[in-house]
């Protein structure tokens, strides 16, 4: 996807007014984000071909940090460039952002009205099934990714070992997901040597000339055995056999270590720049952190906080903007969100030119396909946590209701927490005791 001659012709003001739209109804998510995007630009407006917008989301998907912001920013950016971009992805994220750093100030202030902790406490009971409906979704698209045979166990070890990090290990997910990742890279490239190896065997069993053995993979006097650099199997146009993109690098996190801003900021930048696979890795990414380490939010409070991401529209990464605010106020919910979209925004102006060659690069598919995995069982995983953090039984009567509703009737993700606040608050009017 490339800016073309869209650029000229869509004013700013526009995309301001169209994108602040999509900001503003966008509840439910990723799809309805994609969808509302999706009509406005290809089929009201036409600016952009179907094609390509089937391509943006693809190429999104390969990104870290929240897909559907980032696709946005990218459609923005085919229609005005730099400026479209910054304005489109602006638009996009402050109306869901204000909203609720609004919340926020309601639902953690420090003596709110009894129906208000209801409401929040009603809704965080929901917020475990809704967990698991979300990793559940992911499964069949990367079983299919996976592939059959020994690529099937991997996957199932990933996921095992992505749901454990999430469970034990808390913000350190990020290195398993890291490592899930490079391991897939790994054992794909040793099968593809490995198969190489078979076909130079076949060849030379037929009499090649090339003075073998004829055994499948040796060659002791060929190519391989004077180490000259055109033994190594060829490179599919585009894979970076030695690119160092396909090892990210990990940030240290050294301003963290005593809290303040820069613990903030990079508990933000984990969310924003290392998390695969969809708005609900975010969870096991700061929970740990938010709750335990530094304090900022009891265990109810962060349970609000995911569920306050789910009810406002816009991405569910606006997550990390509660933990602002619970961290320094106002203040601290802008930085928290400025840090945790700044990734999004420049992977899409920096990267949005080689989107094509990224999507064929196959040690960033092969890195996907052993991450995605991971993401998944961390997703699943964080459920365990969010519901021992329930402090009252009627919180698990509508953690089994919103499970039946989410996993069994398979219904909208809203509907169930607006029911499970709405129950809420009915336990608060009663009588019943709020965690």
């Amino acid at each position: 996807m490339v800016a073309g001659d869209a650029v000229e012709r869509v004013p700013l003001t526009v995309i301001a007014r169209e994108w602040g739209r999509i900001g503003v109804l966008g509840f439910g998510g990723p799809p309805a984000h994609i969808l509302l995007l999706r009509r406005l630009c290809v089929e009201r407006r036409g600016w952009i071909a179907a094609s390509e917008f089937e391509d943006g989301i693809a190429a999104t998907n390969l990104l870290p940090g929240p897909a559907s912001t980032q696709l946005a920013i990218l459609t923005a950016w085919r229609l005005r460039g730099t400026a479209g971009a910054l304005v489109g992805g602006a638009a996009f994220i402050l109306p869901g952002l204000a909203l609720i750093l609004l919340l926020s100030g309601l639902f953690l202030a420090g003596d709110p009205p009894r129906w208000v902790l209801g409401a929040a406490a009603g809704a965080g009971g929901a917020v475990a099934a809704v967990a698991v409906q979300a990793a559940t979704t992911l499964v069949p698209a990367s079983l299919a990714r996976s592939g059959p045979g020994p690529a099937r166990v991997r996957w199932t070890v990933y996921l095992l070992l992505g749901t454990a990090a999430a469970i034990l290990t808390g913000p350190w997910l990020v290195l398993v997901l890291l490592a899930t990742g490079a391991a897939e890279i790994a054992f794909r490239r040793r099968e593809h040597r490995r198969e190489r190896g078979r076909e130079r065997g076949r060849e030379c069993g037929r009499g090649c000339g090339r003075g073998c053995t004829g055994a499948e993979g040796t060659s002791p006097t060929g190519d391989a055995a004077l180490g000259r650099p055109d033994a190594d199997p060829p490179r599919a146009p585009g894979s970076p056999q030695r690119s160092p993109r396909a090892a990210l690098p990990l940030l240290v996190p050294g301003l963290a270590a005593t809290g303040g801003p820069g613990a903030l900021a990079w508990v933000a930048l984990k969310v924003g720049a290392l998390s695969y696979g969809g708005g609900f890795v975010i969870i096991p990414l700061m929970q740990q952190d938010a709750v335990e380490r530094y304090h900022w939010m009891t265990d109810g409070q962060f349970l609000n906080a995911v569920a306050l991401g789910q009810l406002t529209p816009g991405p569910v990464v606006q997550t990390v903007s509660v933990v602002g605010y619970a961290a320094a106020g106002v203040p601290g919910g802008l930085l928290a969100a400025a840090v945790a979209f700044a990734p999004s925004f420049l992977f899409v102006l920096f990267g949005a030119a080689h989107f094509d060659r990224l999507r064929a690069d196959t040690a960033v598919q092969d890195f996907l396909t052993g991450a995605g995995p991971a993401v998944i069982g961390a997703i699943a995983g964080s459920a365990l946590p969010l519901a021992l953090a329930l402090g009252r039984p009627w919180q698990y009567a509508v953690l089994v209701l919103a499970a039946l509703w989410l996993l069994v009737l398979r219904r909208g993700v809203v509907p169930c927490l607006l029911g499970a606040a709405g129950l809420g608050v009915l336990a608060a009017v009663t009588g019943a005791a709020l965690p």
